[in-house]
């Protein structure tokens, strides 16, 4: 391996990539409705020319011209290896002491969003990989990516098909997370767990921006950190686009992030060689600043992470309620391949407070290696909690872990030479933690020594495949008091000696204490608190159980993790004691419902029995969650209408689409349709509006709510036969001539289609004329454009003059990656839509 990558790789050194291509390709004169990645092709020696400019100006690396170079949207123009020949063979030829291979987005939507499976994915980036190695790469960079189960993918197929070093960066929008919800702590641990190289940030936002960002992944991990970031914000200028920030400006900014720890540098859109110029410089002598990382067990979904640091005394509960022991309607569910109830199971718990979802979908008569990979999926497109995927299949275990968008847990691995050789594996490969339950092929052990004997030789086994013991939970197994009283206090015991002896975190099923007994919620939430007390760090439990989350929600004041006991106050100041007002068994109130209580039992409202002693109950994980990288509460909440017993507004803002329409069909018996649609689903999709707005709802829960609401109108049309009615108004879309980039625009139209209007879409690439002749025949009023390359702007603004010029009281909104408010302005625009639900709240002024 070359020196230099070396020490950046061991954070001893710098290393400096080049700057932007697209701004270069346009400064030149290239064909702005050109595939740039066939360049490499038609016009080698310009490419080869753009990457000599930055080696002379001081780059250590030079990205190959390949961004785009998957077979999906070369789309049978080029071959891939072919293209990343031409590519590599450009790079080496301009004297590049370093090439790495680009690998950006495949441009379509993977499952739940959109109809990409993750294999179809893995499949397009292994071509890509292949590819690249055999061209003479020296590495890879993973960039640009907002999707964090697609850039797996792509690590994965990386990894698995190269022996190259890997670099991954995602790309984040100013609200500080990417396009699908993910925060950089998220990002950054779960890259870092699945071995790549290096990790950071590129694309969007200007240093200064980006800044702030890159010090919340330096937090969270060891690995190098890069940043390649945008030369400001973008303008027009002579029908070009021109970015705000000059190079002395750019290396300041820059400076301040090599400060704070940053070791891997270059530039993005708009930079050019006297940005990295200034930025050879800067790096000049000059060594990685030294970083700290504080240790912690973490565990992540694509939008939530919950850390829980080794120092620190924090708690995280994992809702049990997803297994089918014991649960006839789950069992049900599942043999008929009904996964809005396994759905329905997850966003109860989650309202109820847990923060991490055991998933258990086995069944001696169903595939579960089907069924817990759709449950993952969907769980995934539903709620924002990391999972916990519990079998005791190793296939089923690994299925889920590879198709996971996160960091998950793997439930569980023993003391069983067997099971630690199938599992321990699986969780290396796919950087997963990994439940150690203290038992082996001896069974149980009954005193605390033997079961810490157990939980060490899993310790050490982890170790031997990779897996820190920040990575590691103990479970010391809760034995039922009814039978053997003194297991109970071995139990805990064995606890104290893991937390003490072994330093990693402890998990427990406490309900197993109470088997038995009479008012098992009596006793088992005296044993959490007792567990509790004893360091245990991860309960699994039931959140639906009142009496469970009092003690969490206590225990959280007592350990300092409830800030000031603002989540407590909220919950418990006006609460009424049962045991003071002399109403034994009576159900305690809280002073007011929190954020997003229905004010009645949510288990009841998912469909599910409600557990003895539960109540309507929100966790105040915004206050007091062990979450770091998330909003604690996601914005799942009750109806709007407290009152409305068929809770419709429930199920749309918490994506349930076949309850959705089952309710719709029984609100139907006894109101008109369009008062339903105008006073229970439109309320509905406007609250999930002003969710999104305020980050506590993201896009897949965006989608998810669009699509219960579309099932709404399904059934209220097979009651109105004129459907027509229906229909708020037309609205045509398309991505502009010579941009092939169409993500965005698909997320607008399903997301409008699904708010009740039609939407005629023509596609990628649409010449202008196209555009316009759809308008005036179909009388359009409001017509909607993407771009998300900085070369075809100019073609949206050509676009946007003839509607206006044609086609008078056209209004036209637009939207893409490189385009801000200041920007659509420029170009003539009506409105500008930040995303999806922008566009819905235009269109609703539009024909409002």
């Amino acid at each position: 391996m070359d020196t230099t990558l070396q020490r950046a790789l061991a954070g001893t050194g710098h290393l400096l990539f080049d700057g932007g291509m697209g701004t270069m390709l346009q400064a030149r004169g290239l064909a702005a409705g050109e595939l740039p990645e066939l360049l490499c092709l038609t016009h080698p020696e310009q490419i080869t020319a753009i990457h000599q400019a930055y080696v002379q100006a001081g780059s250590d690396v030079i990205t190959t011209n390949t961004f785009g170079a998957n077979r999906l949207k070369l789309a049978g123009r080029a071959q891939v290896r072919d293209v990343f020949r031409a590519a590599v063979a450009c790079a080496r030829q301009s004297g590049a002491r370093l090439v790495a291979a680009d690998i950006g987005p495949i441009g379509a939507l993977l499952r739940p969003l959109g109809t990409l499976s993750f294999d179809e994915a893995y499949d397009l980036f292994a071509e890509q990989a292949h590819a690249a190695q055999d061209a003479g790469a020296d590495l890879f960079i993973i960039e640009t990516m907002t999707d964090l189960l697609e850039i797996k993918a792509a690590v994965l197929a990386c990894r698995e098909q190269t022996d190259l070093p890997i670099f991954a960066t995602m790309t984040f929008e100013a609200d500080g997370r990417t396009f699908l919800g993910t925060p950089p702590e998220v990002a950054a641990v779960t890259l870092d767990a699945l071995g790549v190289d290096a990790l950071g940030i590129n694309c969007s936002q200007g240093p200064a921006e980006l800044r702030p960002l890159a010090r919340r992944m330096l937090a969270v991990t060891e690995k190098p950190v890069i940043v390649q970031a945008n030369a400001g914000l973008p303008h027009v200028e002579d029908g070009c686009t021109v970015f705000d920030i000059e190079p002395e400006a750019y290396a300041q900014a820059v400076a301040g992030m090599v400060e704070d720890g940053v070791g891997i540098l270059g530039g993005c859109c708009g930079t050019d060689p006297r940005h990295v110029e200034r930025m050879a410089e800067l790096l000049r002598d000059h060594a990685p600043a030294p970083r700290t990382i504080e240790a912690a067990f973490t565990v992540t979904s694509a939008q939530r992470l919950v850390s829980l640091p080794c120092d620190a005394s924090r708690i995280a509960v994992i809702g049990e309620r997803i297994n089918p022991t014991g649960k006839r309607l789950l069992k049900e569910a599942l043999r008929s391949g009904d996964y809005d109830y396994v759905v329905s199971q997850g966003i109860a718990q989650q309202e109820e407070g847990a923060d991490i979802l055991d998933v258990n979908v086995g069944l001696p008569d169903i595939d579960e290696v089907t069924a817990i990979q759709i449950a993952g999926e969907r769980l995934s497109g539903a709620v924002t909690l990391p999972l916990q995927f519990d079998s005791t299949v190793p296939t089923a275990l690994e299925a889920a872990v590879r198709r996971y968008a996160g960091k998950p847990i793997i439930n569980s691995v023993n003391g069983k030479r067997e099971v630690l050789d199938e599992i321990l594996p699986i969780a290396a490969r796919y950087g997963a933690n990994v439940i150690g339950l203290t038992l082996d092929e001896e069974g149980i052990p009954t005193t605390a020594e033997g079961r810490f004997a157990i939980a060490e030789r899993i310790v050490h086994a982890a170790a031997e495949h990779g897996i820190p013991a920040t990575r590691i939970l103990i479970d010391c197994l809760a034995m039922t008091a009814s039978t053997d009283q003194r297991q109970a206090g071995e139990t805990l015991r064995a606890i104290q000696m893991v937390k003490r002896q072994l330093g990693v975190k402890c998990t427990l099923g406490v309900s197993n204490i109470s088997f038995g007994l009479p008012q098992r919620p009596l006793l088992n939430s005296t044993y959490l608190a007792a567990a509790l007390g004893a360091g245990l760090d991860a309960p699994i439990l039931n959140p639906g159980s009142e009496r469970y989350m009092d003690v969490v929600r206590s225990y959280r004041v007592l350990n300092g993790e409830d800030s000031g006991a603002a989540g407590y106050i909220e919950r418990y100041a006006t609460w009424r004691d049962p045991y003071t007002t002399g109403a034994p068994g009576a159900v305690p109130v809280p002073a007011a419902p929190d954020a997003g209580s229905t004010g009645t039992s949510r288990s009841a409202a998912a469909g599910a029995p409600v557990a003895d002693g539960a109540r309507a109950a929100g966790s105040g994980q915004a206050t007091c969650g062990p979450s770091t990288g998330g909003t604690g509460q996601t914005g799942a909440a009750g109806p709007s209408h407290p009152g409305d017993d068929h809770g419709i507004e429930h199920f749309v803002l918490t994506g349930r689409k076949g309850e959705a329409a089952r309710a719709t069909r029984e609100l139907l018996s006894t109101i008109d349709p369009l008062e339903l649609i105008d006073g229970h689903i439109i309320p509905a999709l406007d609250e999930v509006g002003a969710r999104f707005d305020r980050g506590t709802l993201f896009l897949p829960q965006l989608m998810a709510s669009a699509e219960a609401a579309r099932a709404s109108f399904d059934v209220i049309k097979e009651h109105m036969p004129a459907s027509d009615g229906l229909s708020k108004g037309t609205i045509c879309v398309a991505t502009v001539k010579g941009d092939i980039h169409d993500i965005g625009k698909n997320i607008v139209k399903m997301l409008l289609d699904n708010y009740g209007y039609h939407v005629i879409d023509l596609g990628r690439d649409v010449d202008p004329h196209v555009i316009l002749k759809t308008v005036q025949e179909r009388h359009i009023r409001l017509v909607g454009l993407s771009a998300l390359m900085t070369t075809t702007v100019a073609n949206m603004a050509q676009t946007i003059e003839l509607l206006h010029r044609e086609a008078p009281g056209t209004l036209v909104m637009v939207g893409g990656a490189v385009l801000t408010p200041e920007y659509a302005q420029q170009i003539g625009a009506d409105f500008y839509a930040k995303d999806a639900a922008e566009s819905a709240r235009i269109a609703a002024r539009v024909f409002g």
